[in-house]
Parts: C-alpha cells; sequence; structure tokens
C-alpha cells in the first residue's frame, strides 16, 4: 500500500529544490508558498482532503515553519482548476503540487508562471509547466524487473 505521507515528503522536498533553483527569496525572511489544487467538492472530494491531511502530515515531519501550503478547488474540472491556478499566480505562488486527475490539466498552459506537480500517471501531451509525478505503467514494469533482477 501507499504511503501517502511518504509520497509528500518526497514533493515537498522537490519543491523545496525547484524553488531555491527558481528563486533567490532569504528563506529566513520570507515564507515559502506552495499552492495545492486538489478536488475539494465534487465526488473526488474525499481524495483532495487526504492530499491535504498528508502534506500537512509531512510538513509536521518536516519541522519547520517556513513553508505555508493554501489549498484550492479544482472540483475535478478543467475550468474550475483554471480559476484556482490563476488565483495562485495572484497570490505569488510559484510551485502548486496538483491537480490530481489528466482532465483537470486542459487550460493550464495559460499560467505561465506556476510549475504545477501533478499526481496524474499521463506524462503524454503535458503542457510544459506541468511535471507528472503520478505512477505510470512505465515505472511499475522498470520496479517489477529491478525486483526479478534483485
Amino acid at each position: 500500500m501507499i504511503d501517502m505521507n511518504e509520497i509528500f515528503k518526497k514533493l515537498i522536498l522537490i519543491l523545496l529544490i525547484l524553488f531555491s533553483m527558481y528563486s533567490r527569496v532569504n528563506a529566513e525572511e520570507q515564507k515559502i508558498k506552495i499552492g495545492i489544487l486538489v478536488p475539494l467538492t465534487g465526488d473526488d472530494k474525499a481524495i483532495g482532503q487526504l492530499i491535504i491531511k498528508a502534506t500537512r502530515m509531512a510538513l509536521m515531519d518536516i519541522d519547520t515553519n517556513k513553508i505555508e501550503i493554501y489549498p484550492k478547488d479544482t472540483g475535478s474540472n478543467a475550468n474550475t482548476t483554471l480559476i484556482s491556478a490563476s488565483e495562485f499566480e495572484k497570490m505569488g505562488i510559484n510551485i502548486v503540487i496538483g491537480p490530481v486527475f489528466y482532465k483537470s490539466l486542459t487550460y493550464l498552459d495559460e499560467i505561465e508562471n506556476i510549475t504545477f506537480l501533478s499526481l496524474t500517471n499521463k506524462t503524454i501531451g503535458l503542457p510544459k509547466n506541468i511535471i507528472s509525478s503520478g505512477v505510470n505503467a512505465t515505472s511499475q514494469i522498470n520496479s517489477i524487473k529491478k525486483f526479478i533482477e534483485l
């Protein structure tokens, strides 16, 4: 079974590295803002709530007060996702965890100033500002091969 807490610890560490690459902000003077773009309404809201809880738990384990998370709703809908992403852009947030579903990525290429760490497992046809971090068939097959070799 996948440990969501471990996944989000790794995601946050990746985000910290990305943030340090793209920004010259002094971490002692200003907090790092990370957006979370997940379904908070609709049929998939339970998934969004789990992701937010796992992210908060990961932040507690990392034990830093220099990171702030800002959740916004996708409603598992591309239009709602675009509106929420635009709000993140206005807030000055440059890095966002999410969206979860591929169908929510449709218009995110319009948001040029944000890097999205999407949880989708699809990797073909993604806009330039989206990094797919989901588990896809290729990575699963490679893991199985590695396991067999061991």
